[in-house]
């Protein structure tokens, strides 16, 4: 059954002895034992499995010394094209231009309706965001590649107000084998959505300032403050450009937003639960002692949003809320725990030491108020 009519059992029978053979479903699961060391067994088995449309899996077997080789036919694409990627493309840059516009660039929704392609005026926003959130996920996407994993494209999420997305995603499908690749995996978008955000924010810092309409100067309601992490304020003195201004007419441009919501979201993905960033890296560097970390993380959130409410005095309304939705989230999230590996070697000095600088990286883009209601 080789070529297309199945998995190549040639290219297996070379570097794996198979005991038994059972179907379930479209997959095709080989029980059996290694003839190369299980640590390059995939790299043996990839790429003729994925010329014939398949990808592989390790599974711990039903003896301790048996592993189980899984083959799952590879999710198809429609003429080769990804088009539900491209769809959510489309409609996250139609809903950041929208809300960038109105949010950012104070275009009255009226105007807006009467005048659509008023909407493309917001383009170096959407570009600022979707920059910094594609980069991220693609640097998940290169990793994954890298290492043989089958990863898809990224997807975004459209959204409405503040930022006109939810974000990006991709699916990871099988198996970690080892916890350098998921390290690597884990890594790799923090680190990379980091790039694009400082340089993101340097571009943003040296554009003019955004003039207010009259309006919006004279208006007395609250304000939504987006107060500054220290790593923007250290990008802002290192190219000697203010983040505010005293003149009152005056606010920063739009694209510095790109930057806040990249190391916004550098933060929420490196807390160390779940699937998410930071609970990959800790499952990789850790191992199984990740559980007992990841146990502790809601509890932190609500005792932060606790602090905020009872001894800072801050409404619900403002980063109260949003630090009790992570606890929530993390909650849930926690149970289901990160990418589980085949294969659990530890990892070396070098990558617990890039781990423990991400997260340091990641401290920079912490506030304890990031969002604030005032007026």
């Amino acid at each position: 059954m080789d070529g297309v009519d199945g998995p190549p059992s040639d290219a297996l029978e070379a570097v794996f002895y198979v005991r038994d053979t059972v179907r379930d479903g479209d997959r095709l699961r080989y029980y059996g034992e290694p003839l190369v060391p299980r640590s390059s067994l995939l790299d043996e088995l990839r790429e003729p499995f994925h010329r014939a449309g398949y990808r592989l899996d390790l599974e711990q077997g039903r003896e301790p010394y048996e592993t189980v080789v899984v083959a799952t036919p590879a999710d198809g694409r429609i003429d080769g094209i990804p088009w539900t990627n491209i769809a959510l493309f489309v409609a996250t840059v139609v809903s950041t231009l929208l809300v960038g516009s109105v949010a950012w660039y104070y275009t009255p929704p009226s105007e807006l309706a009467q005048t659509p392609l008023l909407a493309l005026r917001a383009w170096p926003f959407t570009a600022a965001i979707l920059g910094v959130l594609t980069t991220h996920e693609l640097g998940h996407y290169v990793a994954g590649r890298y290492h043989g994993v089958d990863v898809s494209l990224p997807y975004l999420i459209p959204f409405i107000v503040p930022f006109g997305t939810l974000g990006a995603i991709i699916r990871m499908r099988g198996r970690m084998p080892d916890r350098k690749t998921l390290f690597d995996i884990g890594v790799a978008g923090p680190l990379s959505g980091l790039v694009a955000t400082v340089v993101v924010t340097a571009i943003g810092l040296s554009l003019d300032p955004m003039t207010l309409p009259a309006r919006v100067v004279e208006s007395s309601g609250q304000v939504i403050v987006f107060n500054n992490p220290p790593l923007l304020d250290l990008v802002a003195t290192a190219l000697g450009q203010p983040t505010s201004y005293a003149d009152p007419t005056k606010t920063v441009h739009p694209v510095i937003i790109g930057g806040w919501v990249g190391m916004f979201f550098t933060v929420l993905n490196l807390l160390p639960v779940g699937q998410l960033d930071g609970g990959h890296m800790v499952r990789a560097m850790l191992g199984h002692r990740q559980e007992t970390l990841a146990s502790l993380v809601p509890l932190a959130l609500f005792g932060l949003a606790g602090y905020l409410h009872y001894v800072r005095n801050l409404g619900f309304n403002e980063s109260v809320g949003l630090w009790a939705f992570w606890g929530v989230f993390a909650t849930f999230i926690a149970y289901k725990g990160p990418a589980t590996p085949v294969d659990e070697s530890p990892l070396g000095w070098k990558r617990q030491a890039l781990g423990l600088v991400t997260f340091g990286l990641g401290a920079l883009c912490f506030l304890l108020v990031p969002i604030q209601l005032l007026g």
